[in-house]
């Protein structure tokens, strides 16, 4: 079994939480079955999965990065 990554911010423990639970699978399937052709959630880069991960970063260095984006300092 591979060793997942440190989560970076709450994106990917929502991530991990879905795959785990075989929820990914099913926003897929309801995602396809309405036309879509992907939901966005497994994806880091792009989607719910980055717009949590910015919101609620973990380590205090993207917090750091956060508030001078900020506050324009």
């Amino acid at each position: 079994m591979p060793i997942e990554k440190r989560s970076e911010g709450f994106g990917d423990d929502v991530a991990k939480f879905t795959k785990a639970t075989g929820l990914d699978k099913v926003a897929k399937a309801v995602a396809n079955s309405l036309g879509f052709e992907d939901c966005g959630c497994g994806d880091a880069t792009k989607g719910r999965h980055k717009y949590l991960n910015d919101l609620f970063p973990y380590s205090k260095k993207n917090q750091e990065n956060n508030d001078t984006e900020n506050t324009g300092k």
